[in-house]
């Protein structure tokens, strides 16, 4: 009988997890109405106490990305400076949208317009004045202050991974903070957060996409199918099933594929009700309710309904913006890791425009076509239909449109796969964040989290519905919510530097011409129409840069440096170490690059087949590779160039502010090369 594989489980982040869920599930089975009665205490106080921290925490979230974009640092890549986008664009999209919050638009995109316009909190109820305010709160509640608490989640994780070699871990954006010490308890206790505010986050949407499955199926099939937390808690088994399928098949080969499949069908749905829709006034509205959206969302950013005494904001915007904090770690873990290789700039516009202005189309062909059925169709019995049940109001929807049964029968596929989808991207998250960010984790760890987060979220609906799912959102999103502001300083904390070193350590990506002899120039020209071979690099690496290593290294010894020079056959690269007390080691490397052949390569004469590949001596140092080639140039020139490289290094050194307390890890990315792995060093 073949053994279970070795356990990546961080115990210290792991047990005490694990052990709140447990006693949570176990609590709230024994006496669901106690614990009910208490989930609602607990959630009036919160919201009451720390609705304005809150609101302030998402308008800096909001500021802190937008001012990042655009200021030099949007330029710096998150990875090394040669690396590339592992997704395409398309590709990248789906994967992020279907993480992000799918299910809400499902769950919301009916329900929230016509809640509003019934019940607006400023405007007269039913009338344009409150369908006008409806659409613009549905902007501003899925609009970009959601996607800006996921970015600076993402951000921050996937700079200090893949740029710094940190693991991929919540952790890990404190460390300019506290330095190592994010190994230590205090860096277990912010994964621990960040695992429950997952779990939590992911339970709530759950919970609202079996809410919707059991409304769609029992509209389809009234006589057959009740709505009951029976009937819910068997879908949240049979989806955390498929769940657990698509998990143990990886992120490639399950959750790509599903992500791509939601986005087609979503779009696809959204598409079929803009056709057979008011499409005019759907154009009309949407370009009216993104106008209202810009011109009052300073306003809606600060407001907390100060003067008014009414619950209003506690149970729509403060619960959705704490919920996507809850959500935070899962979402931003997960597009961090499909976002290697773009800048911040890129990752930023990527993150907040194009899913906010899908999500602004998506509420206007949904909302907006509700809105049109009641003010101008007089199909008023939605409005009563919606608040005795919000997760049937896209059916009712749709049950006023053409070919309703096979539309509804796809939605509920829609609304199934997401669910999968959410299930298994968050399974992987919680699992590496309880693994201490790896990601190569045993089938059986990311089976245990699939499981425990159908019995988290099955335990609450039995407990209190939506009610309780809500509470578990809202109070596991206020530690998490002092997380984010905490890594958010330590990420400009740590651009600062980056800065100075970039400042430092700039180069023209050539040798300088007084480096070379007077006669350089004419053998230099030799070497480069001599169009190298692999082995001609090879070989000029070995005989040529690996010796002038071994002379530059000999002589920092003598100085009291801690040197090193190496050959790596594997990844075909010299490279040369210098170290001398705490500071981050001097990294200088000449390895073998091959690129598509240029076109003049391909006019050899017809007696010599073309070669197909240019080869070069790049350089790379420790920032990722460089760009200008070494071949041809003399051993003389060669060890200037080193020289010339670590005096740029020094002078970061010295220029680096004294007060910090840590020297920020540079990246040795020869792991991530070739495996496409974090390197934790």
């Amino acid at each position: 009988m073949s053994k279970l594989p070795r356990s990546t489980i961080l115990l210290p982040v792991f047990v005490p997890a694990a052990i709140i869920m447990l006693l949570l599930v176990i609590g709230t089975a024994i006496n669901p109405e106690a614990a009910g009665a208490l989930f609602s205490d607990v959630l009036s106080f919160t919201t009451e106490t720390f609705g304005w921290f809150y609101m302030l925490a998402v308008a800096l979230f909001l500021m802190f990305i937008i001012v990042l974009a655009f200021s030099s640092y949007g330029s710096i890549k998150l990875g090394p400076d040669h690396a590339e986008a592992e997704y395409g664009f398309l590709e990248w999209f789906a994967m992020l949208f279907s993480a992000g919050y799918g299910i809400a638009l499902l769950f919301y995109g009916v329900a929230e317009p016509v809640m509003h316009f019934s019940s607006p909190p400023m405007s007269d109820p039913q009338t344009i004045a409150a369908a006008k305010e409806a659409m613009q709160i549905a902007y501003f509640h899925w609009g970009f202050h959601i996607w800006a608490i996921y970015g600076v989640v993402g951000l921050s994780l996937a700079y200090f991974a893949f740029r710094h070699g940190l693991p991929l871990s919540i952790r890990s954006t404190l460390y300019p903070i506290i330095g190592d010490r994010i190994h230590g308890p205090i860096g277990h206790t912010v994964d621990v957060f960040a695992i429950l505010g997952t779990m939590f986050g992911i339970a709530t949407s759950l919970g609202l996409s079996v809410s919707q499955i059991n409304a769609g199926l029992n509209y389809l099939l009234p006589d057959i199918i009740p709505v009951n937390t029976t009937v819910q808690v068997i879908a949240i088994a049979l989806v955390t099933a498929a769940a657990l399928v698509s998990v143990l098949a990886g992120m490639d080969k399950g959750v790509k594929r599903l992500s791509i499949l939601n986005m087609l069908l979503a779009t696809a749905l959204m598409l079929f009700v803009f056709v057979v829709g008011p499409t005019i006034f759907i154009l009309n509205a949407f370009m009216e309710n993104t106008g209202s959206y810009l011109g009052n969302i300073v306003e809606r950013t600060f407001s907390l309904q100060a003067y008014e005494n009414s619950n209003w904001i506690g149970s729509w915007t403060l619960f959705i913006f704490a919920w996507t904090i809850a959500w935070a770690p899962f979402v931003g873990l997960f597009i961090a890791k499909i976002s290697r290789g773009r800048t911040i700039r890129e990752f930023v516009l990527g993150v907040m425009l194009v899913p906010t202005f899908f999500t602004f189309f998506w509420f206007s062909v949904f909302g907006d076509t509700a809105l049109h059925m009641i003010m101008v169709d007089g199909y008023t019995s939605l409005i009563s239909e919606v608040q005795n049940n919000q997760a049937i109001a896209l059916f009712k929807l749709l049950e006023n449109l053409p070919f309703t049964e096979f539309v509804s029968s796809l939605t509920i596929l829609l609304i199934i796969t997401f669910f999968v989808t959410s299930s298994d991207s968050g399974s992987l998250v919680i699992d590496s964040l309880a693994a201490g960010g790896r990601s190569d984790t045993p089938w059986w760890q990311r089976s245990f989290w699939v499981v425990t987060e159908g019995a988290v979220a099955a335990v609450l609906l039995l407990a209190g519905g939506l009610e309780a799912l809500q509470t578990a959102a809202i109070v596991s999103a206020l530690p998490f919510a002092i997380i984010i502001l905490i890594s958010m300083f330590g990420m400009w904390r740590a651009l600062r530097i980056e800065g100075h070193r970039n400042q430092s350590l700039g180069n023209d990506n050539r040798l300088p011409p007084h480096l070379l002899k007077p006669s350089a120039w004419r053998e230099r020209i030799d070497y480069m129409t001599d169009k190298p071979t692999r082995e001609k690099v090879l070989s000029y690496i070995k005989e040529v840069v690996m010796p002038s290593m071994m002379e530059v290294s000999s002589k920092f010894a003598e100085t009291g440096w801690t040197t090193e020079v190496n050959y790596d056959a594997v990844n075909n690269r010299a490279v040369l170490e210098l170290q001398r007390g705490d500071d981050v080691e001097f990294w200088y490397e000449v390895r073998l690059s091959e690129h598509d052949a240029p076109d003049y390569y391909t006019e050899d004469s017809a007696d010599t087949l073309p070669q197909e590949h240019h080869h070069r001596a790049e350089v790379y140092l420790r920032r990722g590779g460089q760009t200008y080639d070494l071949y041809g140039y003399k051993s003389e020139s060669v060890i200037n160039d080193i020289i010339d490289q670590f005096e740029k290094y020094l002078h970061f050194l010295n220029v680096s502010p004294d007060s910090l307390p840590w020297r920020m890890q540079e990246h040795d990315d020869d792991i991530t090369l070739e495996q496409g792995s974090v390197l934790d060093k």
